[in-house]
């Protein structure tokens, strides 16, 4: 192979491997939009052949009796998933990020990784009663 093709060729790949390594970086780090679900955590687990990751779904219920729309997600920190497994059975709100266009898998199954979780104090949740007001008509 003449030493002109062959550098050609390293630095071919070199660009490849650089440009996947930074665009790995930026859509991990960059946060498309974030925001918070309420509910209760059905699954969690942590999965994977080659990359363990944990991967959750909550059912979110906006009133009872009504189907409950689930959410899935992706955690990445351990100790956050810690805290999930802690608060297993109870209502949580999870605060997460979006990242889109991960390029693997490696990093979790979804787009959406928890960042945070905390339980919901179902007393401090409910709305107290107004009182009722009368209505004054003009003289």
């Amino acid at each position: 192979m003449p030493p002109k093709l062959a550098r050609y060729l390293i630095v071919t790949i070199v660009v490849i491997v650089l440009s996947f390594a930074a665009w790995t970086w930026l859509a991990l780090t960059w946060s498309y939009s974030e925001g918070e679900r309420a509910g209760y955590v059905q699954k969690f687990s942590k999965k994977g052949w080659l990359c363990k990751t944990w991967e959750g779904e909550i059912a979110m219920v906006t009133m009872p009796g009504a189907i409950p729309e689930k959410f899935a997600f992706s955690v990445r920190d351990e100790a956050v998933a810690e805290a999930i497994n802690r608060l297993a059975g109870q209502r949580v709100v999870l605060h997460y990020q979006q990242h889109r266009f991960v390029p693997t898998s490696c990093f979790g199954e979804t787009e959406y990784f928890v960042v945070g979780v905390r339980a919901v104090d179902e007393d401090a949740a409910s709305v107290p009663a107004l009182p009722p007001r009368t209505l004054q008509l003009p003289h």
